[in-house]
Order: structure tokens, then sequence, then C-alpha cells
């Protein structure tokens, strides 16, 4: 069985020993499929009691699949070999019995969507209870009474009231504190943390990072934390392993390794990772993975950008005034949402933007904040309740009523959303889905069209194999280029971004920055870019406004916003970034008293998380992500 060449140092891929208080072991841990496919290369590494460990990398590199076999979570019919011990038992090595017992007590795992892991129809009362009546044999008053304290272990008021909710009524950011909760009712040693924040808003982020640190501490057991975030890894783990391919590439010190990376692929994740000081740059990772197609695990899209894009990317100043009309304007837009017995949500409130050809304007805020609100107005998804919207000139503010107006608007403004596995027919091929949007547009015949799409996924870096895939078979940035593809193939004049790299590791979402930025600098195009990641807006756009609670509170030059914040929310959320030095468990505890203190915590159930809830709901009901 052949080994992919590595492509790091080989000084840096040695393993650390395990210190004798080791409470997770893993010893040259190795694993194929049944085809001869190798996906874990020798993984040695360690956590110790008390201890937080990061096991970082890009989609692909092995990460979640090493802390699966923690739980003795292993695909079907592979072969593993090397050892894995958990409190001094052997994991692959155990019976189903063995197991059982340490999946219950040993080790547990909160994974990155909450909604996947948790029963749509039962209440979070039941979900909390179920295991320690069925598995531990408590009465059901003493599982309650523990769920209420479990609760109010990871900060959600009103514990009582929550038990009798449905997951439906909860935010994601409470609904990961419920997940919390969850994994805690047995009282593990160790806590396996796969992505668990990596939808969240800045804010809501350090909340549940302070929420961790704080049971860590308190309850001294371990945590293997998986993410693609350096800087929060850096901010939260004590020791980091950086994964590449299925192979451990570099170790350390948590801080060392951001801070003077050894290992080449390091230095390139690093380099890959927007900040919010220095350089505006960001590179993207490039290259692809060895041998694979569109279909293999570790598949990454590879880079057919400019090399001109990499170095210092400082967005071209643009005057506002300079652009008359601009090429998109919303002027004093306003929507409420008006619920059943329930006080009305106002979720847009007088808001007005302004943004010349080719020009990048960013919309920050947290969840709940009215940037998509925003944003579903300008693409024609919601008709404003006040304001009018422009592009080019042309009046916009009216849902389209029929099929003639709906095209047209369609070919002035596109959109791309966050997830794009939900927007892309899973029944067709990439290539199909560009092509209809090319034919529905466009007059060019079935020849003509079919080397469009060829060209538009050229331009995106991806190939004609790509054409022929469909979208359960290409990676997650893979799918985000089909996505751009698409909604670049009739040529907008507005390309409306809503959280469009929100889910994306580092390297992947560089590509698609750079993607952007270049055809946006190439073709005039002008771009709405909707996002928490105050280092990504700062890598994209030209100018930024901050909402909070339906209304812009600041804007300005991003460079200049971001350096000197006028706003205390703006402060709020840059202070909310993860960096290294970051105190964890007090910035979470600070993020929250100064978000209760303002009325829009996501742990204030009735302000800030009823109005990320209800203009959550409104979206669905309007009809969310359409294909």
């Amino acid at each position: 069985m052949s080994v992919p060449e590595t492509v790091v140092d080989p000084v840096a891929t040695a393993a650390t020993a395990a210190p004798a208080n080791a409470l997770l072991d893993i010893r040259d841990l190795a694993l194929d499929l049944r085809d001869g496919t190798r996906l874990l290369h020798g993984i040695s590494l360690s956590v110790a009691a008390g201890e937080t460990v990061g096991l970082v990398g890009e989609s692909g590199s092995g990460k979640s699949l090493t802390a699966r076999t923690v739980l003795g979570l292993v695909p079907d019919r592979s072969t593993i070999t090397g050892e894995v011990v958990l409190d001094g038992a052997g994991v692959l090595t155990a019976p189903a019995a063995g197991l059982r017992q340490l999946r219950r007590h040993g080790a547990a795992m909160i994974f990155q969507d909450p909604r996947a892991g948790i029963n749509p129809m039962r209440t979070i009362g039941d979900h909390l209870t179920e295991a320690l009546r069925l598995a531990e044999g408590w009465s059901t008053d003493a599982a309650r009474a523990r769920a209420v304290e479990l609760l109010e272990a990871v900060r959600l008021p009103r514990p009582e009231d929550h038990l009798r909710q449905y997951p439906h009524e909860f935010s994601g950011g409470m609904l990961q504190r419920v997940m919390i909760a969850g994994a805690l009712t047995t009282s593990p040693k160790l806590l396996v943390c796969d992505e668990p924040t990596t939808a969240l808003d800045v804010t809501t982020q350090a909340e549940i990072i302070g929420v961790l640190a704080e049971q860590r501490a308190s309850r001294g057991m371990g945590m293997l934390f998986i993410t693609h975030d350096l800087n929060l890894a850096a901010s939260l783990c004590d020791r980091v392993y950086v994964m590449s391919g299925g192979q451990v590439v570099e170790h350390g010190r948590a801080h060392e390794v951001l801070r003077d990376p050894r290992a080449e692929y390091t230095r390139r994740l690093v380099a890959a990772t927007p900040t919010l000081v220095g350089a505006a740059a960001q590179h993207s990772i490039g290259g692809s993975a060895r041998h694979a197609g569109p279909q293999h695990p570790f598949a990454a899209a590879s880079s057919a950008i400019s090399d001109s894009v990499h170095g210092e990317m400082v967005a071209d100043a643009v005057d506002p005034a300079a652009a008359a009309p601009p090429m998109l304007e919303a002027d004093g837009v306003s929507k409420t949402y008006v619920r059943r017995g329930k006080e009305p949500v106002r979720a847009v409130i007088d808001a007005s933007v302004a943004v010349p050809r080719g020009g990048a304007l960013g919309v920050v805020g947290e969840s709940g904040s009215g940037k998509s609100t925003l944003a579903r107005m300008i693409v024609g998804l919601e008709a404003a309740d006040a304001g009018d919207i422009r592009i080019d000139g042309r009046q916009r503010s009216a849902v389209p009523r029929n099929r003639r107006d709906r095209l047209a608007h369609a070919r002035s403004v596109q959109m791309v959303f966050q997830d794009p596995y939900l927007s892309l027919d899973p029944r067709i091929t990439a290539g199909r889905a560009i092509e209809d949007a090319l034919r529905l547009h466009t007059r060019l015949g079935v020849t003509e069209a079919r080397s469009r799409v060829l060209d538009l996924l050229a331009q995106v870096g991806l190939g004609e194999k790509h054409a022929g895939a469909r979208p359960r078979t290409l990676s997650g940035g893979q799918r985000q280029r089909v996505a751009i593809a698409r909604a670049l193939a009739i040529e907008p004049d507005v390309l409306v971004m809503d959280e469009a790299t929100s889910a994306l590791d580092v390297s992947v979402q560089a590509q698609v920055l750079d993607l952007v930025d270049r055809i946006r600098r190439e073709r005039g195009l002008t771009v709405l870019f909707i996002s928490h990641d105050l280092a990504v807006v700062r890598r994209v756009c030209d100018e930024t406004v901050v909402m909070r609670r339906g209304e812009i509170v600041e804007r300005g030059l991003t460079a200049e916003l971001l350096a000197a914040p006028q706003h205390e929310y703006t402060r709020l959320l840059i202070d909310s970034v993860p960096k290294p030095g970051w105190d964890a468990e007090a910035a979470g505890a600070e993020v929250e008293a100064a978000a209760i203190d303002g009325g829009g915590s996501d742990t204030h159930a009735d302000d800030g998380d009823a109005q990320a809830r209800a203009v959550e709901t409104a979206n669905i009901e309007a009809g969310g992500q359409a294909r």
C-alpha cells in the first residue's frame, strides 16, 4: 500500500512522548478503507487530565476521523492499527460492553451542528434526562434536577423553563450550550469538541468557549478541541497538533506554533489565516490533495487563481461620493416581523447603505442583528416595509410578482448563501446547475451553454471533471465555487454573499476570497459581503457597516473602523475575536455581561436571542435558501 508523499519538513513530524499522566494516549494510529485507501498515517498524540489539546488542519486533513476513533467511531469495514488508550483502557480492542462504558463515563463528544445531534420532536428536558434515566437508572425527578444543574453550569438562565422547550425555540448558541450540558451529564473525563463554534458569530463563540474553559477547569477533565481556526486554537489550547493529509506534521505549545511554525504546511496555514492586525493579506495554500479526485475524502480544490493576489491585499480606496448614483443603494429600509401572540420583531430599522460600481461593502454583526434580512430584501426574497432599494438607479424595493420581473431582478443581483449544499440540487451535476442558469437567462444553445459552463468553472479554479460531479462528491470549498460560478453565469451587477465563507477552513476561505476579489476588479462587480468574521471583512471590503439589533450603529472605511472603533458594540465585537494570550473564560463572561447590559445576549432569551430566533423563523417561512 502506497503512502502519500509528505509535503512537510520531516523534522516536524515526530510525536510528542505521552506524559506520565496521559488521560488519552494515541500511538501510531493508521486507518485504511476496504479499497486500500489510507486515511490516517501513524498518528500519535496525547491529552492529560485538565489539559486542552488542539487538533488543527484543513477540511479533509483527518482531524475529525482521528477524534472519532477515541470513541470507537470508525468507518465500517476499515482496517485500523495502532493504539488508542483512554483512561487506561484500550478503545480499539474493547468489546461492545466496554465501548458503551467508555462512551458513558470515559469520553463525550460535541459536534459542529447542534441541531443535527438532537431530536426536534422531543423537549430539551427529555434530551438531557434520557441518558441518566436509561443508562444510570436515575429517577425522573433526580434526572430533571441534574439537568437543571447542568443548564445552570453552562450559563443558561431560567433552566426550569428551558426543560419544557423544543430545539426550534433555541438559537444556535443556546442549543450548543444544551449539547455541552448533555455531554456533561455523566461527568466524562475527556470532552471531544469537533468544530463546536465554527458557524457562530464572534460574541456567541466567545461565550461558548468561555463555558468550555470554565467546565474544563472546574471538573479537571481533558479536552481535545478540533478546529481549523489557528487563532482560536492558540487562545484556548495548551498544545496543538497540526494535521495534513492524515498525518501530524507539527506539534508544540499552541502560541509557539502560531508565532514560529516550523513545518512549511503550518507556515502556509498561518499565512492563510485572516487577522485584524498587520497587513490585510491572506494567502491561499493552493495545490491539491495527492491523487485526489472530486470524490476523494481529502480532495481540495486546486487553486487556479493568479499569484498576483498574493502579498499585501489592501482594498483599493473608493470615494462613495464620486459614484453618482451608486450601483447598489438602500435608503431608509425597514422590516418588521409580526408574531402571533408575541411582540413584533423589528429586524431592520431605517438602514441605509450605498456601494459604488466595483466596490465591496461589509455588513457585520451578531446573529439576529438584521444582516441577512437586509440581504434578502436587496435580492428580492423579502419586501421592505419602508424605504427604497435601487440597483443601477432602478427601483427594486418590492418582491418580484411575476416570472418576467423575477428573471429581470435575478439578472441584476445574485446571492451566494452560507451553505452551498442547500442551494444546489443534489440530483443534478455541478455543470448542469450552471447550465440551467445560463439557459434560463440567455439564448445560448446547448453546445454554447456547455462551453460557457467549462469557462465559468475554469474561472473559479475547477475543471471539466467537476462539471460531472454531484454536490455530495465535492468538498465544501468546491461546492461554494460552483455556487459562485452559477451566480456569476448571467453577469449580475451585484453579488450578495451571505456568510458565504463562514463554514470553510482558512485555506479554502482564502481561495474563495481571492476569487471574488479578482472577479470584482476584472468585471467591476459590486459586492455586498455579509459576515460575522471581522478579519475576513477586513480582507475583502473597502467599507464596512456594523449592525446591532436591526440598526446600523457604525460605518466607515474598513481599516479605520477596525483600527479605531467609535461605538461600544463595535469594540465588543473586536474584543471577542480570539487571539493569542486571550483569556477564554474571562472573555466569555465579559461578553455575556456586556450583552446583557445592552439587552442582546445569546443567553438573554427574551431580548437578543428572541430576535435571532424570530428572524431565523421568519426567513425560513419566507422560503429560506430556495433551490
